[in-house]
């Protein structure tokens, strides 16, 4: 049965100046392409019907231009990934990735993360990827922030015992929130870890170096129960 979250709320999408080639893979009407409609929200089509059965589900949440979710989908092709985000510009770079590339085990959502979590089945993930999720470096926006421990007991109903939650951002304080807020959800445990070499380097974190700012991986862990 779907899980029900007080975490549901609208949230709008995030426009900005699109490419022709952006807006040409959207409007080519991709099978990849899911939408999120109705009150209350409903998928457009079943995300189990997309993989083939068994296939190990993982949630990539805020995915920026795709290229991160383009390798790690090259590199574990057994894998489904379900990438969520809610930059249009950024939608349409990686379903012109999917198209051009070949790629059918990703399908791709523009939505807040939190409007998806109720409609998919408890335990239906393996796995969870958030790279760079926005860190609203204003103290007076930590609030906005995605990661918090009632989103973590929410995402975690989701998740199999033992799958993982991957994370990594280049602001140490919100490192330090992720490694207490995530751990106080009781539902998962972990912390900091050193920079996984499969994780490719998105287009944020090479900014982010070219600032002097260092990515910070943190890996966490379902416990069972």
């Amino acid at each position: 049965m779907p899980m029900h979250s007080p975490l549901l709320a609208t949230t709008k999408r995030r426009r900005s100046r699109i490419t022709p080639r952006q807006a040409e893979a959207i409007a080519a009407g991709s099978t990849r392409l899911l939408t999120l409609a109705g009150d209350p929200p409903r998928l457009s089509a079943d995300i189990g019907d997309l993989f083939p059965p068994g296939t190990p589900l993982i949630l990539d949440i805020g995915f920026g231009t795709g290229e991160p979710v383009e390798v790690l989908a090259r590199h574990e092709p057994g894998t489904g990934v379900i990438a969520v985000d809610l930059h249009t510009p950024g939608i349409g770079d990686l379903l012109h990735r999917i198209e051009s590339g070949g790629l059918d085990n990703v399908v791709v959502l523009e939505a807040d993360v939190r409007l998806l979590l109720p409609l998919l089945p408890e335990q239906s993930l393996a796995g969870v990827r958030t790279f760079f999720p926005d860190p609203w470096p204003k103290k007076r926006h930590h609030r906005r922030r995605l990661v918090t421990s009632e989103f973590a007991r929410a995402l975690a109903e989701l998740v199999t015992p033992g799958g993982f939650w991957h994370l990594a951002t280049d602001w140490p304080d919100y490192a330090e929130q992720i490694a207490s807020q995530i751990p106080a959800s009781l539902a998962w445990s972990g912390g900091v870890i050193e920079r996984p070499q499969h994780r490719p380097i998105t287009r944020y974190e090479s900014y982010a170096q070219q600032s002097g700012r260092t990515a910070i991986d943190l890996w966490f862990e379902r416990i069972p129960g």
